[in-house]
């Protein structure tokens, strides 16, 4: 297609990637490595995943992942556990010389590319008319949406899925002079995807990454009578060089957009749907009060 690199998507906000097992990057040896020792110590402890989970403030699903190598661990979850397991050090000062590898474990092949875009742009704006964006998903809000995902995941996949989009987020934290924009449609807070407790968690982690200075929100209210971006989501970014991309998704298709032309349209357009929509402050408030009535 003129104009753009045509890629599938990723699921990374719109839904799970296939499971086809060659479609998964292994995991670095290091990573491996340091979850084989801390199930091992676990282990020999007579801590069983469930209950090392409570214990350290984790899910289950995230002692498993960090365990088979999935999940790089951090650094509450490697303290925690390294008080837990015998305290020797052993844990903490080898987690130092753990690496993600090529950081792309639990992303389906096609969507690779803009993953690694993302982690060194120096801007990136989302709009989302469909469901939450994967950088703001709750862990429950994400499970619900592998949970209805048609072909059915396997659950291995569906923690592969998780936990990959979790390692998403850890950018909003770990880039803090790198400005995160997001605008979404009211309609997607209000909808209870996998029931009341997971939508109150869902905007109780909104309103938590939000609260940084580089972590903005705007949301599109219902009642608007003018929307510059009715052709759907979208997504945008610059490059440490100054290239402006863009990356388009639908269902079970995606394109990562380079032509500057097109992108220079879809800039417009969402810069003009940021002054259509409800400022940071008011989007808050709304987030608030919609909190509330749950």
């Amino acid at each position: 297609m003129t104009g753009g690199i045509d890629i599938m998507t990723d699921g990374g906000d719109g839904g799970p990637a296939g499971g086809e097992p060659d479609r998964e990057p292994d995991p670095s040896d290091s990573l491996r490595t340091w979850g084989a020792v801390q199930q091992a110590l676990r282990e020999h402890a007579g801590y069983s995943r469930a209950e090392f989970a409570d214990l350290v403030r984790f899910s289950k699903h995230t002692v498993e992942s960090v365990e088979l190598g999935r999940r790089m661990p951090d650094e509450s979850y490697v303290a925690r556990s390294e008080e837990l397991l015998g305290n020797t050090g052993a844990l903490r000062k080898s987690s130092k010389y753990v690496t993600r590898g090529r950081g792309d474990v639990g992303l389906a092949a096609w969507f690779r590319q803009w993953a690694r875009l993302e982690r060194v742009a120096v801007s990136l704006y989302t709009y989302e008319c469909r469901l939450m964006p994967g950088l703001l998903q709750s862990e429950g809000y994400a499970r619900a949406l592998f949970e209805n995902r048609l072909p059915l995941l396997t659950e291995e996949q569906t923690a592969a899925q998780i936990e990959a989009r979790l390692e998403r987020q850890r950018m909003l934290h770990e880039r803090p002079t790198v400005p995160f924009h997001f605008i979404v449609e009211e309609s997607v807070f209000r909808r209870r995807l996998g029931g009341r407790e997971v939508l109150r968690g869902q905007l109780d982690l909104v309103l938590e990454l939000t609260a940084a200075h580089n972590v903005m929100l705007q949301v599109m209210p219902t009642e608007a009578e003018f929307h510059a971006c009715m052709d759907g989501p979208v997504q945008l970014l610059e490059t440490p060089e100054g290239r402006r991309l863009a990356y388009s998704e639908g269902q079970e298709n995606g394109r990562l957009i380079s032509d500057r032309k097109e992108v220079r349209v879809l800039q417009q357009r969402y810069d003009t749907l940021r002054s259509q929509a409800l400022n940071p402050k008011d989007s808050r408030g709304l987030l608030e009060r919609l909190r509330g009535e749950l």
